[in-house]
């Protein structure tokens, strides 16, 4: 079987140091490479990716794997499609930048 066709949202978390120049350089390629792989920023230091299968998902946390800066704390939380889009954001007052992501394009 070729792995369930089920969308899947890939989650990425973190807490990276940005005390030196060094750890602020890290940070910032850490974050460029998820924009680069097509995650996008849900908060600051909250990324979200729409994968089309289980398979996508094992590869892009993979992917995360081969840029991971030397310190710092990262998880990666994968979703389905459909608990993704039941996520509630709780402001006080909503911007025009607060999505949950349905704007996103998948491409098979």
């Amino acid at each position: 079987m070729k792995g369930d066709l089920k969308r899947m949202w890939v989650i990425v978390f973190f807490d990276l140091p940005v005390g030196t120049k060094t750890q602020r350089t890290a940070a910032t390629r850490f974050r460029t490479e998820l924009l680069n792989d097509g995650y996008m920023m849900l908060q600051f230091s909250v990324y979200a990716r729409l994968c089309r299968a289980q398979e996508a998902v094992d590869k892009h946390i993979k992917r995360i794997q081969g840029f991971l800066p030397a310190t710092g704390s990262i998880r990666a939380l994968q979703v389905t499609d459909k608990q993704y889009n039941r996520m509630s954001i709780l402001l006080g007052k909503r911007i025009q930048e607060e999505c949950q992501g349905e704007q996103q394009l998948l491409f098979f």
